[in-house]
């Protein structure tokens, strides 16, 4: 009778986590994010930073306006493009996708951080975004992540990992918030945690029908609302405060809006399928070129300046404005996003896993 009573407790036990796993994989919310204050220090140490690097990801089908280079841009740019010419000649064969490295820093291992802004009533988070945060810790497994080796020198696993969440209240902004609000908010959780540098990526979170523009003019922005202005997705960009020093962040603004979502009939739904679409471009845009002068595209032509995400934004013809991603298996869980442009295989791929 003992052992009969032992093997169904263990019966129990297996089932339970089974069902433990199975939950892990659904996209439930998987955390509680810690409070968030901000303070006039934090707007203050924004007026005395300095912006190393900024780079969008545009609305589908839109064109680019590009910004200006920086000096460090120009010069990095000068240097890379005599020694691609001189490694060019007698190669006989180029191929016009493939990202060239400027020496610049990239990103060998570092923690994700979401920060949910005026996530309340209807919008609690993560749930409001779907769950990037299990997004972010299957992806921190997988052969997806994996592209980044050739860009970053290092093939070791769970490099990229879920680090700490954040809710903070930060007024609305009218007409919409800028950059330098999001570089509060930005620094805000860097001087909380205690955690800048290149080890450490924010991801800034907004709410539904909340805009948000580059700077005060309100010229280059997300804007749904207003298309003469709505320029791009998402940003990624890098940052030097006086006090925490460098910190990296991406902008992610509510993706479930034409121009930005992905195709209907994704395995998640429009909402999650689309969030973790832009998110994964700027992650892998972060890790591979967080200042502007590691790996991008420089040969000129249609994708001069793209970096490893902006090349693998495959388009619909649906008339719907929307993206079409890869279906892949990332931690026993169907996702769809965009894929990453791969040097080694000249091409958009999502890994090993892709079927």
């Amino acid at each position: 009778m003992k052992q009969a009573i032992t093997w169904i407790l263990r019966l129990v036990a297996g089932a339970l986590a089974m069902l433990a796993f199975g939950t892990a994989h659904t996209q439930t919310p998987s955390s509680t994010p810690v409070t968030l204050g901000v303070t006039v220090s934090d707007k203050a140490a924004v007026s005395a930073a300095k912006r190393v690097h900024r780079r969008a990801r545009m609305v589908n089908g839109a064109t680019r306006a590009e910004e200006p280079l920086s000096d460090a841009q120009a010069q990095a740019l000068a240097s890379a493009t005599n020694a691609r010419s001189n490694s060019d000649k007698g190669a006989g064969v180029r191929y016009p996708g493939d990202l060239f490295y400027l020496g610049g820093q990239t990103v060998q291992r570092a923690q994700s951080h979401n920060i949910y802004i005026n996530a309340r009533g209807a919008c609690r988070a993560p749930g409001c975004w779907g769950d990037p945060e299990q997004f972010l810790q299957d992806l921190a497994t997988s052969d997806f992540i994996h592209v980044t080796d050739q860009y970053t020198g290092l093939s070791s696993s769970r490099r990229y990992t879920l680090g700490h969440s954040y809710a903070v209240a930060y007024p609305t902004a009218s007409p919409a918030y800028t950059d330098d609000d999001m570089l509060t908010i930005a620094h805000a959780a860097a001087l909380a945690s205690g955690q800048s540098g290149y080890g450490h990526i924010y991801h800034l979170f907004l709410t539904p029908g909340t805009d948000e523009c580059f700077d005060n003019t309100y010229s280059v922005c997300y804007s749904p609302d207003n298309p003469a202005t709505w320029f791009f997705c998402a940003y990624h960009g890098s940052v030097d405060f006086p006090d925490v020093g460098h910190v990296l962040y991406t902008v992610e603004p509510y993706q479930k809006v034409a121009g930005c979502w992905v195709q209907a009939g994704t395995p998640n739904g429009r909402l999650i399928d689309s969030t973790n679409d832009v998110l994964s471009h700027e992650l892998f845009e972060t890790i591979t070129d967080p200042d502007g002068d590691g790996w991008w595209q420089y040969y000129g032509g249609g994708m001069f300046g793209q970096e490893i995400g902006d090349e693998c934004v495959f388009l619909t013809h649906n008339g719907d404005q929307s993206s079409a991603p890869f279906i892949f298996r990332m931690g026993g869980q169907r996702y769809a996003t965009q894929p990453e442009y791969d040097n080694s295989a000249h091409g958009c791929t999502v890994g090993s896993s892709q079927n």
